[in-house]
């Protein structure tokens, strides 16, 4: 079920009339939550709606023993293992295959492995990094397990932000199921407006340019210099509104029901420089990937070429984890690459200018 759908607007309209009526947040509103993201995420298939109840079960259970055991971390690696497996089979077994196949082929091989017939499952990249990220709090301290089963499939499931984000920490929504906040005037507003806003940049705008990009995209051959040209920045647009769009009526839905989710976008096309750009495009997954990834690699703390190092693994996951294909890889290798050399160019920057001061100072102390 697509947002921009009559069938979806009919699914909130009744969904949001059903809620306002049940006790906020109490066991009635979430099973009926709950099921309504049944149905919501069952339009696409209700085979791999089990894939999301088996691995929240998992990382639920795991969670709650975490403080009981005598090794957490094992615990903690089997919640990975499990959510990174999952998405590995989904998302990359047939990546890998042909990567084998190509290298075989390359190599004047006379075999070849045979693709499997796999569906991708909507959502699986983003309530994989969901739960990855409840146990992950919850090994480090900064979470208490839930005790409540149905909590955490409300967490998990709530259809707005199912699909594609952003992505919601389980210490920002479970903040909020615990100590709700009241639902003022103002937000119900603010989040009307959001949601316009997104189907404006989805329908109006990401949808009217993809004609256009598809075109010359399709037969690159046919298409003239210019034309080439305004094709790879009507692109960028065409994402840019595609997913900001998405996003913003996920979180301006989220408004209607209570809840206050990050903002995933802020401008990123008025960034200064790649660093800041990151700060700006897809915030959740920035900042998902700083904390959890390049800060447990060691980040900045051991010196300039770790952290170089540590820019590019970063990105390179992070290119992978938008798509399976080598397109990604060299994308996200683009991205690493630019980071750390700003990084360094910063780097040396500060160290001229901190060593012209002292210059300054000593000619200003002896010489005059």
């Amino acid at each position: 079920m697509l947002f921009n759908s009559w069938h979806f607007v009919a699914f909130l309209l009744v969904v949001l009339s059903v809620a306002m009526w049940l006790p906020r947040y109490g066991t009635a509103w979430k099973l009926f939550i709950i099921g309504a993201s049944c149905y919501f995420y069952g339009q696409w298939s209700y085979l791999y709606l089990g894939l999301i109840f088996v691995t929240a079960g998992v990382d639920f259970t795991l969670a709650q023993r975490l403080g009981r055991v005598m090794r957490p971390s094992r615990l903690l690696a089997l919640s990975i293992v499990a959510n990174l497996g999952v998405l590995a089979v989904f998302k990359y077994t047939n990546f890998a295959i042909q990567s084998i196949n190509g290298v075989a082929n390359a190599a004047g091989a006379a075999f070849a492995i045979t693709p499997l017939d796999i569906v991708l499952p909507v959502g699986i990249s983003f309530y994989t990094f969901q739960n990855m990220s409840y146990t992950i709090d919850v090994y480090r301290g900064q979470l208490k397990p839930r005790t409540s089963i149905l909590d955490y499939a409300t967490f998990t499931t709530f259809f707005p932000q199912l699909l594609a984000g952003p992505i919601v920490r389980a210490s920002e929504f479970f903040g909020q199921l615990d100590k709700p906040n009241p639902i003022v005037w103002r937000d119900l507003q603010y989040g009307l407006v959001l949601i316009a806003a997104g189907y404006v940049k989805k329908v109006v705008l990401a949808d009217n340019l993809a004609p256009s990009v598809d075109a010359v995209f399709n037969s690159p051959a046919s298409a003239g210099a210019w034309q080439s040209l305004l094709a790879v920045y009507a692109f960028a647009f065409q994402i840019y509104f595609d997913f900001s769009g998405y996003t913003d009526i996920a979180i301006g839905m989220a408004l209607l029901f209570g809840f206050k989710f990050p903002k995933n976008f802020d401008y990123p096309y008025m960034a200064s420089s790649f660093q800041e750009f990151w700060r700006r495009w897809h915030m959740t997954l920035s900042r998902w990937l700083r904390d959890y990834l390049y800060i447990s690699l060691g980040g900045n703390r051991n010196g300039l070429s770790r952290t170089m190092a540590n820019l590019m693994t970063t990105m390179v996951l992070g290119g992978l984890w938008h798509g399976a294909s080598w397109n990604f890889v060299i994308w996200g290798a683009l991205h690493g690459a630019y980071l750390a050399l700003e990084r360094m160019l910063l780097s040396r920057m500060a160290w001229w200018r901190s060593t012209n001061v002292f210059a300054k100072l000593l000619i200003r102390q002896y010489l005059t």
